[in-house]
């Protein structure tokens, strides 16, 4: 029968001790079984102090990560979508959507470049096949350009939200479409997580969908009118330009603007002569910085 490990131990260890080299030897053993002890606490106090200058395989990218989850969210949802960033904060961030009009181009890039603006750019598949030029222009000045679908569907009823037009096999179909252009554009999964669904009209199921995908649905905030420069003068629901300006500055005057997603549409019917990205988009950035 084998010796017990224990009885073993003790004697090799009274052994080592007895002698004066194995008494240096042991030393040497104690002292390298501390650092191996030591060193991973030392190096997770260095971490979380700033000590550590090494960023091996990531790691501090994934302590990044991590600790910007464990934050609290203060964005505003409704029905799974960002509709609001945090109202505390004194922000306001410009969304532009757009399916296959591209006429205010020139004018809200060059704007957006003269005021030190950057803006988050929503297309869909139509677009990224007739405008490459332009993606690669937004993308070459730092701007988001993200996804607005593929074949710009209608997922729900007008009249009935609660209910679907297409199935998830569909939707997920066409979102894997829009996104498949978009890294021939140069613009990779993981950078472009935002969204904003076609029409700007989802609900729970379409955000569900999309968060399984690693996708979060947003959606402009409710309330200026900003989104109503797309509308022509035969709509029942039409603004002139000057309308939604000062909309937008009667709520900021009487409620503040923090946190707004404000839509503006990147391009509008030729029937709308009177372009709110034309003066008075430039005209609203300069009185909003001025607050």
């Amino acid at each position: 029968m084998a010796a017990p490990i224990i009885p073993i131990l003790k004697k090799i260890a009274v052994a080592l001790v007895s002698d004066k080299k194995g008494r240096k030897w042991l030393l040497g053993i104690i002292l390298g079984v501390l650092f191996l002890i030591l060193m991973p606490i030392i190096a997770v106090l260095g971490i979380f102090s700033g000590g550590i200058d090494l960023n091996t395989d990531g790691l501090f990218d994934k302590l990044y990560e991590q600790q910007a989850k464990m934050e609290v969210d203060k964005n505003v949802y409704v029905n799974g979508g960002i509709e609001r960033t945090n109202p505390e904060k004194k922000q306001i961030t410009l969304v532009f959507t757009a399916h296959d009009k591209a006429d205010g181009a020139e004018t809200i890039i060059r704007t957006l470049e003269k005021e030190g603006i950057q803006g988050a750019f929503f297309f869909t598949g139509r677009f990224y096949e007739l405008y490459p030029d332009i993606i690669k222009r937004l993308l070459d000045k730092g701007h988001y350009v993200g996804s607005h679908s593929y074949g710009h569907l209608l997922y729900m009823p007008w009249e009935n939200p609660d209910s679907l037009l297409v199935t998830r096999e569909e939707f997920e179909a066409d979102m894997m479409k829009n996104y498949k252009q978009m890294r021939e554009a140069g613009i990779e999964y993981k950078d472009a997580p935002l969204y904003i669904p076609p029409f700007e009209y989802y609900n729970k199921e379409i955000s569900a969908w999309a968060k399984s995908m690693g996708i979060q649905v947003v959606n402009f905030t409710p309330g200026t009118g900003s989104n109503a420069d797309y509308t022509t003068p035969d709509m029942k629901n039409y603004r002139s330009s000057k309308e939604i300006y000062d909309k937008i500055m009667a709520v900021e005057k009487k409620e503040g603007l923090n946190g707004h997603l404000m839509l503006i549409h990147f391009g509008t019917h030729d029937d709308r002569t009177d372009k709110f990205y034309k003066g008075y988009m430039e005209k609203m950035i300069k009185a909003l910085k001025r607050k």
